[in-house]
């Protein structure tokens, strides 16, 4: 489901949300979920480098270790330290920025994900997600919380009330986001380059309240809730961000000639080959 079908389906069904149930993808395993494994042979590559790492409040230094969000899911190093342990926390308000081999670009479907390491469906940690096609100016991905009140250090979050935040799933499994769902955006910052996206920066939601979601008037804006305070590993723990489609280059360079094409260029090699042949009888 888009961002942008959300909106629509958030205002009309907006007065009938019930607080145990709301109107977006479920958790990872159940049906409508849009979760995708770590796992998944779809994946075409991973985060190679990261650069930006603002550590945020509440972060021990054993957690502080950026390069653990590069490689896949759950093994970043090759040591399998699984999906809890392979982290690095951002801290309330913290972020980072990833950089890949090749740029990112706007295909079918979702085109890249945010994995956290979550060890349930419920006790979410969230960020905003934003991209960017020079490492400078960044867009953010317009988002949705519908949880009704704060919900404390340990509390839990309906999934079905939350879209266009990275750590909506458990950890194994990542949030899709689909670069389609920033096509209206362009207009207003004309250095986003959908096809061609270079960053991806993760920022932490401090979750008492103090930040808003997208949604516009009349149903929003609303306070965004994640459990609040934390401490030790504070904030958005990002374990990785997989790539589903990588911008190639050399695309329309290695597209073959249509034969039609192929039997006119023919031609016109025969046709200098006679002319050349018949100058040099001639000289």
């Amino acid at each position: 489901m888009s961002i942008k079908n959300s909106f629509t389906l958030v205002l009309s069904l907006f007065l009938s949300i019930s607080v145990y149930g709301g109107p977006f993808p479920p958790a990872a395993g159940l049906p409508g979920s849009t979760a995708i494994a770590a796992n998944d042979p779809a994946i075409a590559g991973w985060a190679t480098a990261y650069s930006d790492y603002v550590i945020g409040d509440n972060v021990d230094l054993q957690f502080q270790t950026p390069n653990l969000a590069l490689g896949p899911a759950g093994n970043s190093n090759g040591n399998n330290n699984g999906f809890v342990f392979d982290i690095v926390s951002l801290g309330e308000n913290g972020s980072i920025s990833l950089s890949f081999a090749e740029p990112i670009t706007n295909g079918d479907g979702a085109d890249f994900l945010v994995f956290e390491n979550s060890f349930s469906d419920s006790f979410l940690e969230l960020a905003f997600v934003e991209v960017s096609s020079n490492g400078i100016d960044f867009v953010r991905f317009d988002n949705i919380s519908l949880t009704p009140d704060s919900i404390g250090a340990f509390g839990n979050i309906d999934t079905t009330n939350i879209l266009g935040y990275g750590g909506k799933y458990r950890g194994g499994f990542g949030t899709p986001f689909d670069l389609q769902d920033l096509d209206e955006k362009i207009l207003l910052h004309p250095s986003l380059n959908i096809n061609y996206i270079t960053h991806i920066r993760i920022v932490d939601i401090n979750g008492n309240g103090t930040h808003s979601d997208s949604l516009a008037a009349p149903a929003g804006p609303n306070p965004i809730y994640d459990p609040s305070p934390s401490f030790g590993s504070a904030g958005f723990d990002l374990d990785a961000v997989a790539v589903m489609h990588f911008y190639q280059q050399d695309f329309e360079a290695n597209v073959p000639l249509p034969f039609g094409s192929l039997i006119l260029l023919s031609l016109m090699l025969i046709n200098i080959r006679y002319f050349n042949g018949r100058k040099q009888s001639e000289s």
